[in-house]
């Protein structure tokens, strides 16, 4: 039987798709709260088993070949978790339960037990056992298209957000019910992207990139206005950055720019943006009034 979580601790619990999405999405945010003694967890959904594969000597892993990438993924995301030191991470409902999708319109859509054709209750339902055990007071996942609109990004989100809504039912399944005080999504500022973009092209050296990538390639880009929290974790981006290159199937790392397998250049953001989208918002602690601290205002 697990403890129960020591209530005088911050709790947060963050739900992704695959397999690197979280060192993307949130790297320096898990660093900087699990290096203040905050309770960190995280939720993959699937083993990431459809990713294409970067490194030409391990091409062989890939789904159309070996198929045995999503276990090869397994290690790359624990490695990322200890550079961020992170010992709270799990597979929802065990590893492999529900297999990756592929991108939205390719033929694994249809496939039986990929996470895309989960039953949405049932899989909620594994994250309820999670949320009812971890109690977290904050929860992270995508917004509404998960992002850019991979199939599993968006159920990982109506996962997300059943599972919040379940697990405060006091009527659903066993354990204590609990409610999450705060909900956000991962977005980032359109002014960031863009400026990102200009240091990139301005670095005025070369780097082991085909080419550039567009502001259409970063998910989650949102107008300064809709964003509510900014969390600089500067001082983790050497981490955030080393858990990246854990997922080394995935990711290609160069300096503060990487690149995914379309090998198109971007900027790593070591302040990471969120809309909040359930929960009271804090006092904002810069000029821009964004909350600096996911946690503010819930007085621990």
């Amino acid at each position: 039987m697990s403890q129960p979580p020591d209530h005088r601790l911050r709790r947060l619990l963050l739900v992704h798709a695959h397999p690197d999405d979280e060192s993307i999405n949130n790297g320096a945010t898990m660093a900087k709260y699990a290096a203040e003694g905050a309770a960190v967890t995280l939720v993959t959904c699937t083993l990431g088993e459809e990713g294409e594969v970067i490194p030409p000597g391990l091409a062989h892993l890939a789904a159309d070949r070996d198929d045995i990438l999503g276990e090869y993924r397994i290690g790359e995301l624990a490695a990322a978790m200890k550079e961020l030191g992170v010992t709270d991470h799990r597979f929802l409902g065990g590893p492999g339960r529900y297999r990756d999708s592929g991108m939205m319109g390719a033929p694994q859509n249809e496939r039986p037990g990929c996470f895309w054709q989960a039953d949405l209750d049932e899989a909620a339902g594994d994250l309820v056992e999670v949320i009812r055990e971890v109690q977290p007071q904050v929860l992270v996942t995508y917004d509404t298209n998960g992002g850019y609109g991979h199939p599993d990004h968006i159920k990982a989100h109506q996962v997300a957000m059943r599972a919040a809504d379940l697990a405060a039912d006091p009527a659903h399944g066993d354990g204590e019910p609990h409610t999450i005080s705060k909900i956000y999504w991962n977005c980032v500022p359109r002014s960031v992207v863009e400026e990102g973009f200009r240091r990139l092209r301005a670095a005025g050296r070369s780097f082991p990139f085909e080419g550039i990538a567009t502001a259409d390639d970063v998910p989650g880009v949102l107008d300064d206005a809709q964003v509510t929290a900014a969390i600089d974790a500067g001082a983790h981006a050497e981490r955030k950055s080393a858990a990246m290159r854990a997922h080394a199937t995935q990711i290609a790392v160069d300096g503060p720019f990487f690149a995914l397998s379309n090998d198109l250049g971007q900027p790593v953001f070591a302040t990471e943006y969120y809309r909040l989208v359930r929960g009271t918002p804090g006092t904002g602690g810069g000029a821009d009034a964004r909350e600096d601290d996911l946690f503010a205002g819930l007085g621990v």
